[in-house]
């Protein structure tokens, strides 16, 4: 048995839950494994009303003074998604550690601090954690590089603050009416070594689908990569079929359940958290890569150290038709990704570096409901950070067909909209990207049958952009043409909603 370094000697990681009265047992439990495996760490809990830790220090309250004593001494500080209390502890000079309350769990009334966590995080206020593994993977940063970690407590504060957001707002205002200067892409060396090609974890989240599934696994052991490719296969509300397990020394296949929230969000965090490579890759369980995919998108990366995320163009497959749908850019920013969807950067044609993900922008959103358009909210964090690249070649195949997930679920879809435009204010800025999403919006009401609510929506589009195409198309369905035909004619065209 080790000894166990005095408490004095071992940096302090403080927990300050604030004083609602709402249980959090989620976070001490977190907390509580963390001090299990990490004995060197000091971690105290402040809990108000939760019950105290069983491993880590707890004491129910604080006095301000005794806090920011406290704070001043922590090598960390974690926060519920209490505004005073993140306040606080920015202005001790810490960047907060951030898990928000969850009104599901019975964390809180309402989903306020999901909401208020989420665009503190998006503006690099706090890093924000949603899994125990992810606060893990934080806190262990924050211990080894501290000063990722601190900031200037005078930074957010007064006029300077003000000024320099507007002036954000206005660059983004005035970037998104230009089509970004495009870098051209690096070439491929023919000569590289096939040692020196990194190793890729390929992430498929499936449920119910094995046919589909085993097609899609075909298509990624037979890419004409030189390096490893790993595949792992997340089965989501379904037995995983261990069968499928290969080990193989450059192509293994590896089973997993989804050990995350239910959903496609926390099946890709399952596979993103079990990644042992720098590179991770998405494809859903019902897509195929054509061969060269993966090698044509490391080339770039290994090109291309800033980078973070490579995307490519795909071929839409509907019943006996395809259509490719490529973008004509080599590189995607923020403002464009505000204005439109750009659904030919689909999430199976991601390759990412797993650390933009796990200690930079963060996870999945798993509380975006039902998963809808994670990967488009995911696009949108990542193009804050930096311009997303694109391979202007189609070299995924997408299948459209009745069996998708969200076929038929339009309050879901309606849901999960409201809450992007919730998220991202900045779509207020851009019309025609405001239009776009009430557009859909109102298709998905007057889907579910919710007359009076589409056309609503549909004004509110109007308002935004006159011409938006999704209105009169709403409005039709409103009028009782059924949803499902319009779908299968956009369809055919490669189109959708």
């Amino acid at each position: 048995m080790t000894d166990r370094p005095a408490p004095d000697d071992r940096p302090l990681v403080l927990v300050s839950l604030g004083t609602d009265h709402h249980p959090f047992d989620r976070l001490v439990d977190w907390i509580d494994g963390y001090a299990a495996d990490r004995p060197e760490v000091r971690c105290l809990v402040q809990h108000g009303g939760t019950r105290p830790p069983s491993v880590a220090e707890g004491v129910a309250f604080l006095d301000h003074d005794r806090l920011g004593a406290l704070m001043a001494e922590a090598a960390a500080v974690v926060t519920h998604g209490g505004p005073a209390t993140v306040t606080e502890a920015r202005r001790s000079g810490h960047l907060p550690i951030a898990v928000a309350r969850d009104p599901e769990l019975g964390e809180h009334v309402d989903d306020h601090q999901l909401r208020f966590v989420s665009r503190l995080d998006i503006a690099g206020m706090v890093r924000s954690c949603a899994s125990s593994q992810q606060l893990t993977a934080t806190l262990d940063k924050a211990l080894s590089q501290p000063a990722d970690f601190r900031m200037d407590p005078e930074a957010d504060s007064g006029p300077a603050a003000a000024v320099r957001y507007a002036g954000e707002l206005i660059d983004l205002l005035c970037s998104s009416a230009d089509t970004p200067p495009q870098r051209p892409l690096p070439e491929p060396d023919a000569d590289v070594a096939a040692d020196s090609w990194p190793e890729v974890t390929v992430v498929v989240p499936t449920r119910d689908r094995p046919e589909l599934l085993r097609r899609t696994l075909r298509s990624i052991t037979g890419q004409d990569y030189p390096g490893v490719i790993t595949t792992l296969v997340v089965y989501d509300h379904d037995d995983p079929d261990h069968s499928l397990s290969d080990d193989s020394d450059d192509r293994p296949v590896l089973v997993l359940g989804n050990t995350m929230s239910p959903g496609l969000a926390g099946a890709r965090n399952t596979g993103l958290l079990a990644a042992e490579t720098d590179l991770v890759a998405f494809c859903d369980d019902d897509d195929t890569w054509l061969p060269h995919k993966l090698r044509a998108q490391v080339a770039v990366l290994r090109a291309e150290p800033e980078t973070e995320i490579v995307c490519c163009g795909i071929r839409v497959a509907y019943n006996t038709t395809e259509s490719p749908r490529v973008l004509d850019r080599t590189t995607v920013t923020f403002a464009d990704l505000l204005r439109s969807r750009l659904t030919e950067l689909h999430p199976s044609t991601f390759l990412l570096r797993r650390d933009a993900l796990v200690h930079g922008c963060g996870m999945v959103r798993e509380e975006i409901p039902g998963s809808y358009g994670e990967d488009y909210e995911l696009l949108l964090r990542l193009a804050r950070r930096a311009p997303i690249r694109n391979l202007p070649d189609p070299a995924v195949r997408v299948l459209w067909h009745s069996r998708s997930h969200f076929t038929g679920r339009w309050q879901t879809v309606s849901t999960a909209l409201r809450w992007l435009l919730t998220e991202y204010p900045e779509f207020r800025l851009v019309p025609r990207g405001y239009a776009r999403v009430a557009g859909q919006i109102a298709f998905a009401e007057a889907a579910a049958g919710r007359r009076g609510t589409a056309l609503e929506w549909a004004l509110a589009a109007l308002r935004a952009r006159p011409l938006e195409p999704r209105v009169p198309l709403a409005v039709a369905v409103a009028c009782g043409l059924p949803a499902d035909a319009v779908l299968r004619a956009l369809h055919r065209r490669g189109k959708g909603i």
